[in-house]
């Protein structure tokens, strides 16, 4: 597996992806027409870029996930590296040109392509498909992918937005995990407790996962950060969550993330995703039950907190998840 060179500074990282083209930067507006939420945009050549940077000094995320952890190279950046981005099917776009990496921030910079999308809030059904078709297509690129790089540990998905990372980060943004898994607390006690459980120490649930096929899984397939494109394509930015799992955790995080969005049911798009699997000669006969289940249970160790605003979303998972909770080993 041939891998992609990480440059030791922004302007060696510029000079590279620019290879001889004329670079200049500009103020561009967002696409949403929030006049504070431009950025710059460098042109190359008849190209336009936009720098991102990541780490464990900017995100509470990462820090929460361990990304980046004991000086190590962002997930993102190893993904680049190892050349393992290099082999997503062509439907689905990283975007990425180039990165740099200084361990001494512990802060890489990269330079993506700035497309100037804009997602609808409400989804159609062509464009639902299409990318649920796009995540089988990553999945069945690396079906039984074993992580050669370490990425993502898995447990780390649970355990990262438990109420102890709300504690630790709020002055960083994070105080909303408190209140929401308080209000879990309030409405839904035995959710709550068997959330909380996983969410602390997810080995039962890791271990009735074992035996079931993985595939990469992205783990952020949330509008915004996946982006349909008018060519057909989906662009997925962030890779932060990236790592060894089941293809059903992807899809559970699809159902979690963006709620209220979607133009069919979960369990319409439950189906949809399985067929988009068979079409790629997955068979999903063995498997498919138990990992769905696992991992819409996973999915409620996530994001549960964030559902007590909408009784009806919060019924769905209590009524999926709790059955499968009561399975686990003690």
């Amino acid at each position: 597996m041939t891998g992609r060179a990480v440059h030791g500074s922004t302007t060696e990282m510029i000079k590279a992806v620019a290879a001889g083209r004329p670079v200049r930067s500009e103020r561009a507006d967002d696409p949403s027409g929030d006049p504070d939420a431009g950025h710059e945009v460098l042109l190359i050549g008849d190209e336009r870029f936009r720098i991102e940077r990541i780490g464990r000094p900017l995100d509470w995320v990462s820090r929460a996930l361990g990304d980046g952890a004991e000086g190590r190279p962002p997930w993102t950046v190893l993904l680049w590296q190892s050349g393992l981005l290099d082999r997503l099917p062509r439907t689905v776009d990283h975007t990425i040109a180039g990165i740099a990496w200084d361990p001494t921030t512990e802060i890489a910079d990269l330079l993506v392509l700035d497309g100037r999308i804009s997602v609808p809030f409400d989804i159609d059904l062509e464009t639902h498909h299409r990318v649920l078709d796009h995540m089988a297509a990553l999945h069945s690129r690396f079906w039984h992918f074993t992580d050669p790089v370490g990425l993502a540990p898995p447990g780390a998905r649970y355990t990262a937005l438990a109420p102890s990372t709300g504690i630790r980060e709020a002055s960083s943004g994070a105080d909303a995990l408190v209140v929401g898994w308080a209000a879990l607390a309030a409405d839904q006690p035995e959710a709550h407790e068997i959330a909380l459980a996983l969410a602390v120490d997810p080995t039962p649930l890791l271990v009735a996962f074992d035996g079931l096929p993985t595939t990469m899984v992205n783990g952020d397939w949330r509008f915004g950060n996946a982006r349909p494109t008018s060519d057909g394509r989906t662009e997925l930015l962030g890779w932060g969550w990236a790592g060894a799992a089941g293809s059903c955790v992807d899809l559970a995080s699809y159902l979690a993330l963006n709620a209220g969005r979607l133009p069919e049911s979960k369990n319409a798009t439950i189906e949809a995703f399985r067929a988009a699997l068979e079409r790629r000669k997955i068979d999903t006969a063995d498997w498919w039950d138990r990992q769905l289940e696992l991992a819409l249970l996973g999915a409620f160790v996530q994001f549960g907190w964030s559902k007590t605003t909408d009784q009806p979303e919060l019924a769905w998972w209590i009524d999926r998840v709790l059955p499968t909770a009561r399975t686990l080993p003690a």
